[in-house]
């Protein structure tokens, strides 16, 4: 289902019957396919592959495979444990190791065999051609997880004093970056790993990693559910509740507790942009969580109209608070009915989540077709007129051949405005004329 990968190479055999071969019946079939595959990629769900980085260590490996650490790419829907079981068949006499962290020297010199197996997950390279460019999600899932060659693990880590009621002012996240040899899928479903390094992430970055990926769910959301009206209610309705209830998830009410205080202002002046970045994507989940619920408004059913209203009555008292406190976010309007389809509020406000202020304001109009292509019937016929004026007069023209030619101009007349327009101009008059 690599459609994308398709399109490529029918672009490459469609330039070839167009300006090599000039057959044009194969390129028609060739452009049909491409639009087939067009259609595939905006209205096919696509499964997402899971990635595992797999490191064998120990001496008992052989060299190529001995103390080196690997990234495969899983079939659709393999889940980790069935990943990892047909792994092991592979290596009956090998030990399974239960920790992510890299083992120390004593393992890797051991004469045993050790296999190390985690998930860990794509980061999506930067696509030049779809930057400040308003691009539908259904593309850019693609590049999610395909044609990727950088990959993340991520694991909690304690430091300092553990608050009990509040876990996410002492969690830091130490992220393990991995760099393959190659871009995965490859040739291979599996690549060595040539570069690995280390980062730690303060919990005030982990808070605004969280919302940046909440709201980007959000987001995506609504998009599936303007673009197809039979999805079911019930996942909108769990990621709606889980957010606006305090009560199922605490909602953000933590990251105030642990980050809106004097006492960390105080301690921590060099975070002070970060803390407004933080509030600026809290201010910002309101009206992307008021398009949720619009939406979930006008599919719920009458039995869960009770629980729409407890979740609106939530969201009303929410809403309240997050604008008294930073401030009011607006969406721009949109009309859907101006285009084929429902718009795509992913596409447009997606640069939103990480605080892009520029993308509310950015027009993202049709461009219009250059001047220079606009044809020109005057310039391909000159002195039409004229020749129609002295084809029409001499209607008693006894020779046979010149009512041929008459007639054949007649019928087509029509196929002159798909000729070049530089070679129309150049035609004399007279030839036009003896016509």
């Amino acid at each position: 289902q690599m459609w994308e990968e398709a399109i490529s190479l029918c672009k490459e055999l469609a330039e070839q019957y167009e300006k090599e071969v000039f057959d044009y019946e194969l390129l028609s079939q060739n452009l049909i396919q491409q639009a087939k595959f067009y259609e595939n990629i905006m209205k096919i769900l696509r499964p997402k592959p899971d990635y595992f980085a797999v490191g064998y260590y120990g001496q008992g490996f052989p060299t190529f495979l001995r103390n080196k650490v690997f990234i495969y790419r899983g079939k659709e829907y393999e889940r980790r444990e069935d990943f990892q079981t047909q792994l092991m068949s592979q290596f009956p006499s090998a030990e399974k190791m239960n920790t992510t962290a890299a083992p120390g020297e004593d393992v890797r010199n051991s004469p045993g065999q050790y296999i190390q197996c985690f998930t860990v997950q794509p980061v999506l390279e930067e696509q030049p051609r779809f930057k400040n460019k308003a691009v539908p999600d259904q593309i850019i899932n693609f590049y999610k997880s395909n044609n990727v060659q950088r990959f993340h693990y991520s694991r909690p880590v304690r430091k300092g004093s553990v608050d009990p009621e509040n876990e996410f002012a002492s969690m830091w996240i130490e992220r393990t970056s991995f760099v393959t040899a190659y871009k995965l899928p490859g040739i291979l479903r599996w690549f060595e790993v040539v570069s690995i390094s280390q980062c730690t992430i303060s919990p005030l970055e982990n808070a605004i990693e969280t919302m940046s990926t909440t709201n980007e769910k959000i987001l995506m959301m609504i998009n599936q559910y303007q673009s197809d009206e039979n999805l079911p209610i019930n996942p909108l309705s769990m990621l709606l509740n889980g957010i606006v209830d305090p009560a199922v998830m605490g909602g953000f009410a933590k990251y105030e507790k642990a980050f809106f205080t004097e006492e960390y202002i105080k301690h921590h002046p060099e975070d002070t942009e970060k803390l407004n970045r933080l509030k600026d994507l809290i201010a910002w989940q309101i009206p992307f969580l008021g398009a949720g619920i619009r939406i979930h408004e006008r599919r719920v059913s009458e039995n869960l109209r009770p629980f729409h209203d407890r979740m609106e009555e939530c969201f009303m008292h929410l809403k309240v608070k997050v604008e008294k406190q930073y401030g009011t976010r607006e969406l721009p309007e949109f009309d859907d009915k101006k285009v084929g389809r429902p718009r795509s509020m992913l596409k447009s406000y997606r640069q939103l989540s990480f605080i892009s202020m520029c993308s509310i304001s950015s027009d993202c109009s049709t461009p219009k077709k250059p001047a220079s292509e606009s044809f020109d019937l005057e310039a391909v016929l000159p002195k039409q007129g004229k020749a129609e004026s002295e084809e029409t007069a001499p209607q008693n023209n006894p020779h046979p051949e010149v009512k041929m030619r008459r007639s054949k101009k007649r019928t087509k007349r029509s196929s002159v405005v798909f000729a070049d327009e530089k070679t129309a101009a150049d035609i004399p008059i007279s030839d036009m004329k003896s016509v």
